[in-house]
């Protein structure tokens, strides 16, 4: 009889709160080999089997490698610069993928995800499931639909992944004899997705009881619905699906736009927690933090000044920065925009931990160094700017694998916006304005509404989703699902300001024009596919 590992340890329950990890793990052996059939003779561990499924979480979220191989998908557009020249992961891969593109190919990409070591390695590991379910359990009804409706919804997650990168990928919901498969095509991927997602909604509670407090609920089902119908362009598919998260009554806007990423609230509809006592934690600290936090290789990325210029003042104005263009001494109007800016960027003057920032050549708390100066910018600022967004502020030892803020992967404010997109396709075009206005009115916040309709409100819909989603892994691909990719990410630089004894300079940021070829709007088929697989037909793109 075939044998599966399941590594029964935190790491296979690092999804839930730390309680919930404690209960679930009494009374079971830290590592066990068993059989398929025993296996479904013990609750605990076909919980533990499906609790392993809740890393996918972690691995294809910010703080997790797979998205982009460690690297935040920020930096392939205007808002976020890596500081290194030297070729590597949250380093110069990323500048080299925005200006030689041409690096990318069927032998390697750095945000391609097909291997089988990850996203289709997943699928199989939850088609095993599946499987072995129908073949061993005994257990009642209502379990086995909770089982099954938690792996069907991380099957969805991850097939999402793959089809914001591919469109039409090969489908799996078996396990298969023979490498040789088709294909399918783009309108039957997202079919599949929303059809797992319909079972996972249907079969999933409204919420849990406070044992287990953290899993996939059915409004995790429908907000993550929403947003895979948005990419599919399924608008009034995207509609209903976010409207039956609102339907719930369960989330809303929490008032402080700083806690709005930070998890275990009103507005987290799905988060993976980690465990600040016992561990594993994650690194994002380390890699983002300024140097004057005591780890001289940090900020590897920083925002750009097209990011912060993208903010309105606290009036909802566009702000003129021509005065900044050039060479100033002029403070910048930072103290005039909106208080999403402050939440989300560390800028000279802001405070940071107890200390007033420089962001400065030469600076005590937090310095800069142009791009290219060195081939790592060791905790220094090659933008002027340092990111706050997602960073633990009241994290001291920043070193190693100590963060352990909350991933949060979908919150409430997403799913307005993804209602007023669709709600815009489908021409509701005042329900659209209510519902982004919703979001820019966030009582720490108080923006007023705009009233613009037609591509002007969609523009001002552009804006305000980058700025509310701001580093949480949704512009390259709304850029890319948009088809604006090709058109506003093509001979364009990013820009920063140098700052020396108060003198505020803007600078170029890349050295050379950024590039993005249509082709990238579909990922190829990796060559290792091609080469085992003797069905599979590489994307025209690529041919």
């Amino acid at each position: 009889m075939k044998k599966i590992l399941l590594n029964i340890s935190l790491a296979l329950a690092l999804g839930f709160s730390i309680s919930s990890c404690n209960d679930w793990l009494d009374g079971v052996e830290q590592t066990s080999t068993v059989s398929d059939e025993i296996v479904w003779q013990d609750e605990a561990y076909v919980d533990k089997y499906v609790n392993a499924f809740y890393t996918y979480l972690n691995k294809y979220g910010q703080f997790g490698e797979a998205q982009f191989s460690g690297s935040l998908t920020e930096s392939l557009t205007e808002t976020f610069k890596y500081g290194s020249v030297a070729l590597g992961d949250r380093a110069g891969h990323p500048n080299n993928y925005v200006t030689n593109p041409d690096v990318i190919s069927p032998d390697g990409c750095r945000y391609n995800i097909w291997d089988k070591d990850l996203a289709y390695g997943n699928i199989r590991q939850m088609n095993q499931f599946l499987v072995m379910q129908k073949k061993y359990s005994t257990f009642p009804d209502d379990k086995n639909l909770k089982w099954e409706a938690q792996v069907r919804f991380f099957r969805a997650y991850v097939y999402f992944q793959l089809a914001k990168r591919h469109g039409g990928v090969i489908l799996y919901d078996d396990l298969p004899t023979s490498n040789d498969k088709a294909r399918s095509t783009a309108a039957e991927t997202w079919q599949f997705i929303a059809d797992d997602l319909d079972f996972a909604a249907t079969n999933l509670p409204k919420e849990w009881d406070a044992a287990n407090k953290g899993r996939v609920t059915k409004g995790a089902a429908y907000a993550l619905k929403s947003r895979a119908m948005l990419y599919a362009e399924r608008w009034q598919d995207a509609y209903d699906a976010a409207d039956e998260v609102e339907k719930l009554q369960l989330y809303d806007l929490v008032d402080n736009y700083a806690d709005a990423w930070k998890g275990n609230n009103k507005e987290a509809i799905l988060e993976f927690d980690y465990n600040k006592d016992s561990g594993p934690n994650h690194t994002f600290d380390q890699y983002y933090v300024p140097q004057c936090d005591g780890y001289d290789f940090g900020a590897l990325g920083t925002p750009t000044q097209e990011m912060v210029e993208s903010y309105e003042d606290k009036n909802g104005n566009k702000v003129d920065w021509s005065e900044w263009h050039g060479t100033t001494t002029k403070e910048p109007p930072y103290d005039q925009l909106e208080p999403r800016f402050a939440a989300t960027i560390i800028y000279r003057g802001c405070t940071w931990k107890g200390r007033v920032m420089d962001c400065s050549v030469g600076g005590t708390n937090g310095a800069f160094m142009a791009y290219r100066e060195q081939s790592y910018s060791y905790g220094k600022t090659t933008t002027g700017y340092f990111l706050r967004k997602l960073l633990d502020e009241k994290l001291i030892d920043v070193k190693g694998t100590k963060s352990s803020q909350a991933w949060v992967e979908i919150r409430f404010a997403e799913v307005l916006l993804n209602k007023a997109e669709a709600a815009y396709r489908l021409n509701k075009t005042t329900e659209a304005q209510s519902l982004m206005n919703r979001v820019r009115g966030r009582q720490g916040v108080n923006l007023p509404g705009k009233s613009s309709s037609g591509e002007a409100w969609f523009n001002d819909y552009r804006n305000e989703r980058k700025i509310e989603l701001a580093y949480e892994g949704h512009l390259f691909w709304d850029m890319r699902r948009w088809r604006l990719a090709h058109i506003e990410y093509n001979n364009y630089r990013c820009h920063g300001l140098k700052i020396t004894n108060g003198t505020y300079e803007y600078i170029d940021c890349d050295g050379q024009d950024r590039k993005f070829p249509q082709k990238l709007y579909v990922l190829p088929v990796p060559t290792s596919e091609i080469k085992n697989n003797a069905l599979i037909e590489q994307y025209d793109e690529w041919k």
